[in-house]
C-alpha cells in the first residue's frame, strides 16, 4: 500500500511517470492514479509510459491505434457506438500530432455486414492514414469477404522514418475445421465470438505462407533497426483457453529472433499487457468496447493487472493508445485510458502478484495446430 501511495503522489508531482520496461513491473500501472490531465479533447488517463526499443534512428514520428470497437448495429447497441465514436474524435482531434492510425481488429461483433459497415462509417472521422488489420470478429461469418472488401488484404508492409512497420493476419489462417463438422457460417462465427476453442477450432496463427512472407519481409532490413509488427493476438502464449496467443508462436519467434530491436503491439486482450522475450518486446493494447479481467495464469510477471472499474460507469477502463518513435528509436506508450477514480487494487483481480501463474499451460483442444 506504501508503494502504491508513492506511486500516486509521483504522479501527482509530475502528471506522467516515465515506465522503462524494466520498472514497469513496480510502477503497477501508475497504482491506477486518477490524475487529470488538460486536454481539448476530453479527459485522459495517461496510465503508463515505457521505452521499448533502443537503437539509433533519424526521426522521432507518433502514431494512434484503436481496436476492439465490437460494434453491433445501431438498434442492437449504442454504447459500444458512443465510445468508438469518442476513440476516434479524440485522434482525429490530435490528428496534426499523428502521422498515421492503426486499426486493431474487431471492428465488429459478429462480422455483420452491417456491423462493418457501419464501423468504416464511423471510421471516416479519421481523416489522416489509416492501416486496418483483422480480428477473428471481423473475420469468422463470411471469413473476410466484408472486411477485405473495405479495408484491403493482409499482411501489408511499409517503411516510415527508419522504422520497417509490418501489418499481419493473425486470425484468418486457421485450417477448415467448420465443413466437417457442419456448421452454419453463424454457427461458426457463434462459437468464434465466445473465444470457444473447443468448438471454433485454433484459429489464431500466422501460418506457413504468412510467416515465409514476414522472413522474406525482413530478409534485407538491418539486423539493428527497427521494426514494428501489428496484430490482433499476441505473439506469445498468454491464455490459451481464451486463445489469447498465436499457435505457431514459436516459430514467429525463430523468424524474429536475429533482429534485436522489434516491438508487437497487439488487440485482443482488452487490457494492459506488457511482455518480453529475446529482442522483441510485446505491448497489449486497450479495447474501447469492455476491459477483460486478467488470466488466471500465464500473465507474465513484468505486467501489473489493470485495477478494477467502475461497474457503474461504462467508459472506465476502456480507451485507445497513443505512441511516439523518438528520434533515439524509444516508443513513449499511453494508455489514454478515460478513468477519474480507483476501485480496487489489481492483485485483488487476479493472481498476477506472484510466480505461481508464470507458466504456458495450453488445453489438449488447443494444441493441435502449431500454423503449418
Amino acid at each position: 500500500m506504501a508503494d502504491n501511495k508513492h506511486d500516486r503522489d509521483e504522479v501527482k508531482r509530475n502528471g506522467v511517470v516515465d515506465i522503462t520496461r524494466r520498472t514497469f513491473l513496480h510502477k503497477s500501472l501508475l497504482a491506477g492514479g486518477a490524475v487529470a490531465t488538460g486536454s481539448s479533447v476530453g479527459f485522459f488517463q495517461t496510465l503508463s509510459s515505457m521505452e521499448v526499443a533502443n537503437a539509433a534512428m533519424g526521426e522521432s514520428f507518433s502514431f494512434a491505434w484503436v481496436s476492439d470497437t465490437h460494434l453491433y448495429p445501431r438498434e442492437l447497441n449504442q454504447r459500444f457506438i458512443d465510445k468508438a465514436t469518442r476513440a476516434f474524435s479524440e485522434v482525429q482531434a490530435m490528428g496534426d500530432k499523428f502521422d498515421f492510425m492503426i486499426f486493431g481488429g474487431d471492428l465488429a461483433q459478429l462480422g455483420d455486414p452491417v456491423e462493418i459497415e457501419l464501423g468504416a462509417e464511423l471510421l471516416k472521422e479519421v481523416t489522416i492514414t489509416k492501416h486496418f488489420i483483422p480480428g477473428e470478429h471481423d473475420w469468422y461469418l463470411d471469413l473476410g469477404e466484408s472486411w477485405n472488401k473495405h479495408f484491403g488484404e493482409t499482411p501489408w508492409t511499409f517503411d516510415h522514418k527508419g522504422v520497417r512497420i509490418i501489418g499481419v493476419d493473425s486470425v484468418g489462417r486457421a485450417p477448415d475445421y467448420w465443413s466437417a463438422r457442419g456448421m452454419t457460417d453463424h454457427e461458426r462465427m457463434g462459437h468464434m465470438s465466445a473465444l470457444d476453442g473447443s468448438q471454433a477450432g485454433p484459429w489464431s496463427g500466422l501460418g506457413k505462407e504468412q510467416r515465409e512472407w514476414l522472413s522474406s519481409t525482413l530478409s534485407d532490413w538491418p539486423k539493428d533497426a527497427p521494426v514494428i509488427i501489428f496484430s490482433h493476438t499476441p505473439f506469445w502464449e498468454c491464455y490459451a483457453p481464451w486463445n489469447f496467443w498465436i499457435r505457431d508462436w514459436r516459430e514467429v519467434h525463430e523468424i524474429i529472433a536475429p533482429w534485436q530491436n522489434v516491438t508487437n503491439i497487439h488487440g485482443h486482450v482488452h487490457q494492459p499487457l506488457y511482455n518480453e522475450i529475446g529482442g522483441m518486446r510485446s505491448i497489449g493494447m486497450l479495447a474501447t468496447s469492455w476491459p477483460w479481467p486478467y488470466a488466471p495464469e500465464g500473465v507474465p510477471e513484468i505486467t501489473k493487472p489493470m485495477l478494477r472499474v467502475d461497474p457503474g460507469d461504462h467508459f472506465d477502463g476502456v480507451g485507445w493508445g497513443n505512441m511516439n518513435m523518438s528520434a533515439e528509436a524509444h516508443v513513449d506508450h499511453q494508455y489514454m485510458m478515460w478513468r477519474e477514480q480507483v476501485f480496487g487494487y489489481g492483485r485483488a483481480d487476479s493472481g498476477t502478484g506472484d510466480n505461481v501463474n508464470q507458466k504456458l499451460s495450453p488445453r489438449i483442444a488447443d494444441r493441435g495446430w502449431t500454423g503449418d
